[in-house]
């Protein structure tokens, strides 16, 4: 047990170094656009529709990537459910667990297996995170749910054709449904759009938190970059699992 509040799993051959998963400076990137109001759309999507399921008050739900914990920690003071958070990177467990202490997080390596008992979560989400079907249906009850989010086809798409040089749209919603298909059904499905001109330090923030790997060959085009209308865009899908369908 860490001493910010978060419990870690991490075992060595978890990680493939001792800095796994998100660096402090990628979790803080994350957190300054979250205060300026950047991707609060899909937070309020996600605690809509954990509202909607009219969870019991013992319900436990379960964030995999949290990353800073605001999706999990806003559905939680919201709705009251046992929470746990799990990501790979210490830096973000630490700040979710300074933010949320209500809630319970978890470092861990989800890609590897989920700390989680069979059949114990009422609700598993995954929001522009890792997706790991097999896992998932062995966590969630036969009456849970599953809610994952990817980019929408254009999501970023003038700061990827600003940067890369192009702004290429593609669907990941298909592919989604496919890979979840033998354990899930496709209960519902909902777009988050949004679109803001954002300053320079909100843009740098943008390509700290998503490209990591910045080529060098970009370096004058970002460094040209003072303010740009973006498009914010993300695909939600609320599944069942396919032994309550099969029942209903």
């Amino acid at each position: 047990m860490a001493r910010a509040g978060y419990v870690n799993l991490l075992q060595p051959q978890d990680r493939k170094s001792l800095d796994a998963g998100d660096s402090r400076e990628a979790v803080a990137a994350r957190a300054a656009l979250l205060g300026a109001g950047v991707g609060q759309g899909v937070i309020e999507t996600v605690a809509h529709a954990l509202g909607a399921l009219g969870l019991a008050d013992e319900a436990v739900v379960v964030d995999v990537g949290a990353g800073t914990g605001d999706v999990l920690g806003v559905a939680a003071a919201r709705w009251a459910p046992t929470a746990i958070g799990i990501d790979l990177s210490t830096a973000a467990a630490e700040h979710a667990a300074r933010r949320f202490p209500a809630a319970t997080w978890v470092v861990a390596n989800a890609d590897r297996r989920l700390p989680l008992l069979d059949h114990s979560v009422d609700v598993l989400l995954s929001i522009h995170a890792r997706r790991l079907p097999d896992e998932a249906a062995r966590v969630l009850k036969p009456s849970g749910a599953l809610i994952v989010a990817v980019p929408g086809a254009d999501d970023l798409i003038e700061l990827r054709a600003m940067v890369q040089g192009e702004g290429v749209t593609r669907d990941r919603t298909e592919a989604l449904v496919a890979e979840h298909a033998s354990h899930f059904v496709l209960r519902e499905r909902a777009s988050v759009r949004d679109r803001r001109r954002l300053d320079r330090a909100l843009l740098l923030a943008l390509l700290r938190s998503t490209y990591r790997g910045a080529r060098t060959s970009a370096a004058a085009r970002i460094e040209a970059l003072d303010h740009l209308d973006v498009t914010l865009a993300s695909d939600l899908c609320l599944f069942a699992p396919v032994s309550a369908n099969a029942g209903a």
